[in-house]
């Protein structure tokens, strides 16, 4: 979990060796080979490991099926090759696999009902079942599965709660799940940082939660409390190589507006196999030497965007649409963003103070000026300026491609969210949940499904 995978594979190596029966090594080599699949995305990798799923169900299979690990190895195996197929493109493969583990827990369930890692996973599942954006409910309709936000939560909860010896052993990879759902789908940023600060994540020797935390900085706009993470860890040989790193450092720097956030980011481009997050960091480099005045290299990257990566993420899908339309954006707004996005809001406000919405020809202009204002003064905790300012964004903006109506609508549902006013959090949520074909439409529509269920409890 540290991802010091070849020291931990050397320890199962001893460990079949002195006692060839025991079933466990061979399931934790599948940790070993989830992580660099997971993060690095190398096809002539997965090509390598690939038959490595079933070898493993199979010798999973051979246990006594009077254990509760008989199951939930299976289970466990079939759940992170289900994302590691997300990775490669074989997304209904991915779906079937989900489903697989899926059945295969609650059966565990019924049989061994205290044993706590099935909660863990289980959990996990049922939140984000809950929270499936329309674009994919279909899948979860034909499949029959079905979640619930609180239930799914108050599940992985008691996983974490729990000082049963079983739960002891998956600590570390539940609290993962656990930030990333608090975060993204419950909308808890105080909770993460509260869970990650009293459970004393150990970012320095633990590479997998520096990373995490890096990540969680970087959607929450603590980009300082990021690169710091990332700069201070351990980062010796033993430790995997994740090129994933360098996206996130890279991302988190250019919000800073780093003079070398281009050195991370060209790094990423040029070791990276994989197909997620290529066109948004070409995007980002793009805007970095756009910003530098250096449109040669601006538009090399650019150009870049075209014909590399994938769509699978919102992100990338808008760096596509943005370098096909051939339009460059505001260079004030754009630094405003990115140091909006970094949590640097006081900078960001004396930039767009310097301007009003008049001073910006093109309707675009006018309206993200008011988003991102109405941003700043929520991060700020004014919250009846940025209601007004969120106000002038949904009104102008509400048939328009870009995502501002729609994520000025979210923001106002966790304004009134906030204030305990259940309808008009409703109300806002579903405002974003109507508007179509903008930019970000998935990600936005999953927030805006996880607030209704919130507010109504569900």
């Amino acid at each position: 979990m540290a991802l010091r995978i070849e020291d931990g594979k050397a320890l199962l190596q001893t460990e079949k060796q002195e006692h060839p029966d025991n079933l466990i090594p061979y399931f934790l080599d599948n940790y070993a080979d989830f992580f660099p699949l997971f993060f690095n995305e190398d096809p002539q990798e997965y090509a390598n490991r690939k038959k490595s799923r079933n070898e493993r169900l199979n010798k999973m299979a051979e246990g006594p099926d009077n254990s509760p690990y008989f199951l939930y190895t299976q289970a466990a195996i079939k759940f992170q090759w289900a994302m590691i197929k997300v990775k490669y493109g074989e997304k209904w493969d991915a779906v079937w696999e989900i489903r697989k583990a899926y059945i295969t827990l609650k059966d565990n369930q019924r049989r061994f009902p205290q044993f706590q890692p099935n909660n863990m996973l289980l959990g996990t599942m049922q939140t984000v079942f809950g929270t499936i954006p329309e674009g994919y409910k279909w899948i979860t309709n034909i499949l029959g599965l079905k979640g619930s936000l609180r239930q799914g939560m108050t599940t992985l909860q008691s996983f974490i709660d729990s000082s049963a010896p079983t739960a002891m052993l998956f600590k570390d990879e539940s609290y993962y799940y656990y930030c990333y759902l608090k975060l993204f789908i419950e909308n808890k940023p105080e909770d993460v940082w509260q869970f990650i600060q009293r459970k004393q994540l150990d970012t320095k020797n633990n590479y997998l939660f520096a990373l995490m935390v890096g990540n969680l900085a970087l959607n929450n706009q603590k980009a300082s409390m990021g690169i710091k993470v990332l700069t201070e860890r351990n980062d010796s040989a033993e430790y995997a190589d994740i090129e994933y790193h360098n996206y996130l450092f890279g991302l988190l720097k250019l919000t800073r507006l780093d003079k070398d956030a281009n050195i991370y980011l060209e790094k990423f481009i040029r070791n990276f196999k994989g197909k997620f997050y290529v066109k948004e960091a070409l995007q980002r480099l793009s805007w970095y030497y756009y910003l530098q005045g250096n449109m040669e290299a601006a538009n090399k990257y650019r150009e870049q965007i075209l014909s590399r990566g994938n769509t699978e993420t919102d992100a990338d899908k808008q760096a596509l649409k943005e370098a096909k339309s051939g339009k460059w954006p505001d260079p004030l707004l754009l630094k405003t963003r990115l140091l909006s996005d970094g949590g640097f809001f006081n900078d960001a406000l004396k930039l767009l103070q310097s301007k009003k919405a008049a001073d910006f020809p093109q309707m675009e202009g006018k309206l993200e000026y008011a988003y991102r204002l109405g941003r700043i003064y929520d991060e700020l905790g004014m919250d009846d300026k940025a209601i007004n300012m969120y106000e002038a964004t949904i009104k102008v903006g509400t048939n328009r491609p870009e995502y501002f109506a729609a994520r000025a609508s979210l923001q106002m549902a966790y304004i009134y969210e906030k204030r305990h006013d259940k309808a008009k959090a409703l109300q806002y949520f579903q405002t974003c949940l109507d508007m179509k074909g903008h930019d970000y439409k998935n990600s936005l529509d999953q927030r805006s499904k996880a607030g209704i269920q919130r507010v109504n409890g569900n």
